[in-house]
């Protein structure tokens, strides 16, 4: 269909799929693919076609960060982007028969994905948020290269291999300690995420570490509802019932790290915050599993943290607290 014969009120969905070295542009108003290089001619060629164009919704795929520079620089242009993650992008493309993948194809499904499943924009972040998402990534990465080297040095014998490993694990120690001062550093200096930041710790139970990532990777946090924000995190039970059946409630999808820092701050909440104590003792006092007390705490402290935000409260103002 040409764009004379497309109706007026027909959405113009593109779809961009991400190489290391190239991206590919899918349109639902055009057959022709265009590919643009993934370097910062390449965007900016990409960025002014995009603006000509005036579509209603961009998706592009996440691929472990290569998608990054373009997705900033469709923010900095004020269009309209939605990032997919690939794992639902593919459940889509099984569902349509789309069984063959290539840049091309992938494209083409990205359209599909914008049409069908409506994903949430984007929303454009400053550059400090973005320098902090990046170091809290990087510390992320050593703990993991840490625990790893570890491991490694319990099962070791040769004594030069072991002399090694514990030359790797003090470098990486000595990196850890740098990104966390460079971390703390980058709050303080921040006028909005200090304040988020001292709301956030003023909780029992959330640390630094824990703050830090909320306020990298959770930017929607006072942002939406506590429904979505529990979704979000991936710590929001879903039904799985079929008829007279009932299945168990279970948690799904949602984003693992912001879940693992917030795992770790509930397990300390359930120790040390009077709060949170008692709302899992509830629980427990009822029957429920170990694991359904901690996710629903899990829960529960993530939304007296999106109130917090979004009202720009203490853990001591929130009323929850006082009747205590």
């Amino acid at each position: 269909m040409t764009d004379q014969a497309r109706p007026e009120t027909e959405p113009r969905l593109v779809g961009i799929d991400v190489a290391k070295a190239k991206l590919d542009l899918a349109r639902s108003d055009s057959p022709e693919l265009l590919r643009f290089d993934n370097d910062d001619h390449g965007i900016a060629q990409m960025v002014r076609h995009l603006q000509e164009v005036g579509p209603t919704l961009i998706v592009i795929e996440a691929t472990g960060g290569y998608e990054q520079p373009a997705l900033t620089a469709m923010l900095d242009a004020d269009l309209p982007v939605a990032v997919a993650h690939p794992g639902q992008v593919r459940h889509l493309a099984k569902a349509l028969g789309i069984l063959a993948k290539t840049d091309a194809i992938d494209a083409r499904v990205l359209v599909a994905f914008a049409r069908h499943a409506a994903p949430r924009l984007a929303e454009k972040r400053s550059k400090n948020r973005i320098e902090l998402e990046a170091l809290v990534t990087c510390r992320r990465q050593l703990i993991a290269v840490r625990t790893e080297q570890r491991n490694r040095l319990g099962v070791t014998r040769a004594a030069s291999a072991i002399t090694a490993i514990n030359a790797v694990l003090s470098a990486i120690d000595q990196q850890i300690d740098s990104l966390d001062a460079q971390i703390r550093t980058l709050i303080q200096t921040d006028k909005d995420m200090s304040g988020w930041d001292k709301l956030l710790r003023s909780v029992p139970g959330v640390g630094p570490v824990a703050s830090a990532t909320l306020l990298a990777e959770l930017i929607e946090l006072g942002a939406v509802g506590r429904t979505q924000i529990s979704a979000l995190v991936g710590v929001a039970p879903f039904n799985c019932d079929s008829g007279r059946s009932k299945g168990k409630r279970a948690i799904r999808g949602g984003r693992p790290t912001v879940r693992s820092v917030l795992y770790m701050a509930t397990l300390t909440a359930i120790r040390s915050n009077p709060v949170i104590q008692r709302f899992a003792r509830r629980l427990k006092a009822a029957g429920k599993p170990t694991k359904v007390v901690i996710v629903a705490a899990m829960r529960k402290l993530l939304t007296f943290l999106n109130a917090m935000i979004r009202d720009g409260l203490q853990w001591s103002q929130l009323k929850v607290v006082q009747v205590t």
